[in-house]
């Protein structure tokens, strides 16, 4: 895949005068996510032995919504970033996950169903009769996800993203029903979705935010930026990037489609494990996914490699005393080797850790693997709409435990 040089000396020209908007993004703890690994662990156990049902497989990525409406799905439950935006007038706030690999925004409305737990997990609930912007839309919403659906209906009202900017009479869903996400929702931080994907996978086409900021003429740039914080929050920029946050030169490499942000790997090599693109890889670059995924078979190859075992529910764990002997995992994509260094493809906490890749097949036109937050850590991500083109550099690691990211 060629890469595009022209763009990126383009951006670069253009990056210190862009005028930009930020929103700082929040960072689940790695506590978390391995607790939520043993529990998964732990029911999987007690399901074989006839002590609880056993869940359901992770679902795939993509479900049916009503035949030919469909949308990336996950159970989010390995989602480790969010941020805050606002709907209404006056403002309503938010916590969602800015997730580049789906593209309709929706939030739980008042009297929501399976919506959170009391005391425990409080959710943002919107109320349309108190804004002012609102307009009514009505049209059913529906996703299917593993073990049921994410129902409500579309309304308009206007958004708010990183305090002043404003997508006017965006067309979102009110939820109902969020039984479909199970206790990954109920327990989550997270209030709703706000996907940063392409139109065209968009349930019953709504426009999504980004693409209503561009045509809306809000940003200079057709551009949004990730900088996952490594020890901290992160930073997601719209309007064009940071340079502060990376090192060295952007990278652009073209989209293989412009539905998720898909693109095709050259190889993937790590020990002694080495994949190569006899036949197109794809890979969606998903900021809605804390771990890596691939094919199975592939992971089991891969993790084999590196000295991880599977448990029953097909994820990996690592010897903790073997970290500074883990091999890195190289991604080569558009003729440029993209590395994580093998202590950073693992997440540690309560003795346990981790292995942050895991085996799931997705039937086409899935893609074959997700870079997700643990690849994006490492590289600062930029995502060009209308070039449909990902740029990529070395992300510059934060120098403290917590710092928090400025919004300006």
């Amino acid at each position: 895949m060629k890469f595009l040089g022209c763009v990126s000396l383009l951006l670069a020209s253009s990056a210190v005068t862009a005028d930009v908007h930020k929103v700082s993004l929040h960072k689940r703890s790695d506590e978390e996510m391995v607790l939520g690994h043993l529990k998964r662990e732990s029911d999987a156990l007690k399901g074989v032995l006839h002590l609880s049902p056993l869940e359901v497989e992770p679902p795939g990525l993509r479900g049916n919504v009503q035949g030919p409406e469909s949308e990336i799905i996950k159970d989010y439950g390995n989602a480790q970033y969010f941020g805050t935006v606002s709907l209404g007038s006056p403002p309503q706030s938010f916590q969602v996950i800015f997730d580049t690999g789906s593209s309709n925004l929706w939030v739980p409305k008042v009297g929501c169903t399976h919506c959170g737990l009391p005391f425990i997990s409080h959710k943002h609930k919107y109320d349309h009769d108190k804004s002012s912007s609102y307009t009514v839309d009505g049209k059913d919403f529906e996703i299917m996800y593993g073990s049921g659906s994410v129902s409500g209906f579309f309304s308009l009202d206007d958004v708010t993203l990183a305090d002043d900017l404003v997508v006017d009479g965006q067309r979102f869903a009110e939820i109902q029903d969020a039984g479909g996400l199970g206790m990954a929702y109920s327990l989550g931080k997270f209030d709703g979705i706000l996907g940063l994907g392409f139109t065209s996978i968009s349930i019953d086409g709504a426009v999504t935010p980004f693409e209503n900021l561009i045509r809306q003429n809000k940003i200079d740039q057709p551009v949004f930026a990730f900088y996952l914080g490594d020890n901290g929050p992160g930073e997601l920029t719209f309007g064009g990037y940071d340079s502060s946050k990376f090192e060295g030169d952007l990278e652009f490499v073209k989209l293989d489609a412009a539905t998720y942000w898909q693109i095709t790997l050259d190889s993937i090599e790590a020990g002694e494990y080495k994949k190569e693109a006899s036949d197109k890889i794809t890979a969606i670059v998903d900021s809605g996914t804390s771990l890596i995924t691939g094919p199975k078979a592939e992971i089991s190859k891969l993790a084999a490699a590196v000295g991880a075992k599977p448990n029953i529910m097909g994820e990996y764990t690592i010897d903790c005393s073997t970290l500074d002997r883990i091999p890195d995992v190289v991604f080569e994509i558009g003729g440029n080797k993209y590395t994580i260094p093998g202590d950073k493809t693992v997440i540690q906490a309560q003795g346990t850790c981790l292995f942050a890749f895991m085996g799931m097949d997705f039937p086409a036109p899935g893609p074959q693997w997700i870079l997700g937050d643990v690849f994006m850590r490492e590289y600062y991500t930029v995502f060009n709409y209308v070039d449909q083109t990902i740029g990529f550099a070395k992300a510059v690691k934060n120098n403290s435990d917590g710092d928090a990211m400025a919004v300006v």
